[in-house]
């Protein structure tokens, strides 16, 4: 059985791509989740540290770490990169990019 493969150059965006609503937002929100593990892991803090500066719970941080993130506002998670020193430039530099590239 053969059957054709068709392939499809991508906008910059798999969320785009997926057809998923909000593609920017879901992008900018996995960069910023991207950007608090990387914060959590290079200053060797624990999830309830983290938990504790954010004033969230613990099953919330388990939610960021594993990029579950329908429960969190864009605006929220700004938030938390600003608590936890994280370059909210660098996010909203990409989210003009991504929308560059849509």
């Amino acid at each position: 059985m053969n059957r054709e493969i068709t392939i499809k150059s991508s906008s910059g965006n798999v969320f785009y791509d997926l057809g998923l609503d909000n593609p920017e937002e879901l992008l900018v929100k996995a960069e910023i989740a991207f950007q608090l593990n990387n914060l959590i892991t290079k200053n060797n803090l624990t999830e309830t540290q983290v938990a504790s500066v954010l004033g969230i719970e613990l099953n919330q941080i388990s939610e960021l770490r594993e990029g579950k993130l329908n429960g969190f506002s864009l605006e929220i998670m700004r938030e938390f990169l600003k608590a936890l020193g994280g370059d909210v430039e660098k996010e909203t530099r990409f989210l003009a990019l991504s929308q560059e590239s849509i």
